[in-house]
């Protein structure tokens, strides 16, 4: 009894820290809603804002996830459950967008999205990334939980645990399997496919974090290692923005050379989230 009542202030700061993601998971619903009813006349600024939110939710969760494991858990396994679930939860959540440069660059270079929107959903990645910061340093500035420290946010804490060229390696071949499973994954029912996708990033988190974090996401990169980028920048920008953007391409050329290139066009070209028709599916 004694041993359970002092675990209750770890549960309670967990508790709240699950209570945070899922109130800005929330509140990052309505600011769609809104804006799907709003700007749907006005193009780019409807693709600009939902592609920040999208980015916004993603780095502010995953800003707080990484907080819940660097504590000591309950379980071992507590931190990899949480993955799986906020996998789930932005699988069904973002649809319609990318949160990764790598995804909308690609779909540029295969023709399927035009240079403006692009640019505009690439700069409403680096916003989202940049101010997701910002807001998660004033909510930690709060002290809701123990751990909750706003100097934390601006303080490096170098996740690269190997060599440059082992970390490139890593990177890379986290994002080539990721989109590899994209692909082998269409014919799957829906339901089930995201469950896979979440449980791929769960095991990509499990064997890569310990190398350099497994993060195959150059926005989600700059977001939670923003002081970093600015210490060691081409370090950095080499693991995490040239590493996943090559394991991409050779993912693209490996199913061109095997004479998939006709399915291609039916791939998803985001980072974790399926078109919005095949979601209304689970519906």
């Amino acid at each position: 009894m004694t041993a359970l009542w002092g675990l209750w202030p770890q549960v309670q700061d967990t508790c709240t820290s699950l209570g945070l993601m899922l109130s800005l998971v929330l509140l990052m619903g309505l600011a769609r809603v809104v804006t799907r009813q709003r700007l749907h006349r006005f193009m780019m600024a409807h693709t600009f804002v939902l592609e920040f939110l999208a980015t916004f939710q993603l780095c502010c969760c995953t800003h707080e996830l990484q907080l819940l494991s660097e504590q000591e858990p309950v379980h071992p396994t507590w931190p990899l459950t949480l993955i799986y679930f906020f996998s789930l939860v932005h699988g069904l959540t973002l649809v319609g967008t990318s949160t990764n440069p790598c995804g909308v660059m690609m779909q540029m270079l295969l023709g399927g999205m035009s240079p403006e929107t692009g640019a505009i959903r690439l700069l409403a990645q680096l916003i989202g990334a940049l101010c997701s910061r910002y807001c998660i340093s004033a909510l930690w500035g709060l002290g809701l939980t123990k751990y909750h420290l706003s100097e934390r946010t601006f303080a490096c804490r170098n996740p690269i645990q190997v060599d440059l060229p082992k970390a490139v390696i890593t990177e890379a071949i986290c994002s080539f399997i990721f989109h590899s499973a994209l692909l082998h994954f269409q014919e799957i029912r829906t339901k089930l496919r995201i469950h896979l996708l979440a449980a791929l990033i769960t095991f990509l988190v499990y064997a890569g974090g310990s190398l350099t974090g497994a993060v195959f996401n150059p926005a989600l990169a700059l977001s939670l290692h923003f002081t970093c980028f600015d210490e060691a920048f081409l370090r950095f920008f080499i693991v995490y923005w040239l590493a996943p953007s090559l394991g991409k391409h050779i993912f693209i050329n490996v199913i061109k050379r095997l004479g998939y290139l006709k399915m291609i066009g039916n791939v998803i070209l985001t980072c974790q989230f399926p078109k919005p028709e095949l979601v209304q599916k689970i519906k």
